[in-house]
């Protein structure tokens, strides 16, 4: 049984344009999970893909560090869930 609430059936917010924003970048999974080990977050490649396709939720840290890595805005990332709010 699970206790982890979903936000409209997905486990985070950000999947969509985490995937827009590393294939603009070039980066393959293990590439930004390697990116991200050297800023000491540990995030395996199987588990980027997890959070794309809104199978595993994001940690206040990994999301800071994939913004990061991106080159982006961590906001950029919330893009979807601004848009709900508005």
């Amino acid at each position: 049984m699970s206790f982890i609430i979903k936000f409209n059936g997905n486990m985070n917010v950000i999947g969509r344009l985490l995937k827009k924003y590393r294939v603009k970048e070039g980066l393959s999974y293990e590439q930004l999970a390697t990116k991200l080990e050297l800023m000491g977050i540990s995030i395996h490649k199987q588990s980027i893909y997890d959070i794309e396709n809104n199978k595993r939720t994001v940690k206040d840290y990994e999301l800071f560090g994939i913004a990061h890595v991106l080159g982006i805005d961590v906001n950029d990332l919330l893009e979807d869930i601004k848009k709900e709010y508005k």
